[in-house]
């Protein structure tokens, strides 16, 4: 169910494997307000697998695929929900972090759209969009740099929802 490095872009590479279960792909280690013990869906993961992406220029991207035990993806909805919402804009070392909704039922529904940014005091922001889709019980994030269009985010979009089946 992952996307090939071709369904980002030409100029895509997919890196090398990386072996064990990837981490929950909403984790916020750094902000203050975050707590991982309040986010119960993601102890209730059967299974995830992960890739990552490069461009030439070092950008990167990454889709991670979990499969939850039933009823658990719907409320993983929920605890990103509750994420989004505690860690919506932080500080850390020197740099704001924020995320914005930019559309909470993406995809017709199936998931929703992140825009996030972390604004540098002297550097242009780096901002990532985070595509997350659900299927059943199945959940995809991808998350890439910024493509410049917001048709090129709804293209990878489709290309993930087109693998979750």
């Amino acid at each position: 169910m992952l996307l090939g490095a071709g369904d980002l872009g030409s100029d895509w590479r997919a890196d090398a494997a990386r072996t064990g279960s990837p981490p929950w792909p909403w984790e916020q280690d750094t902000c203050p307000h975050y707590r991982s013990g309040d986010y119960p869906a993601k102890s209730h993961r059967r299974a995830a697998v992960q890739r990552y992406y490069r461009l030439a220029d070092g950008s990167a991207a990454h889709h991670v695929v979990e499969t939850y035990e039933p009823g658990w993806a719907e409320r993983n909805l929920d605890d990103v929900r509750r994420v989004l919402l505690r860690c919506a804009s932080y500080r850390v070392l020197g740099s704001q972090v924020s995320f914005d909704v930019v559309d909470p039922r993406y995809f017709e529904g199936l998931g929703m759209l992140v825009r996030g940014r972390i604004a540098h005091a002297d550097i242009p922001d780096t901002v990532t969009y985070f595509v997350m889709l659900r299927r059943g019980e199945t959940v995809s994030t991808v998350s890439l740099p910024d493509p410049g269009s917001q048709v090129a985010v709804d293209s990878i979009a489709a290309r993930a929802v087109a693998r979750l089946g």
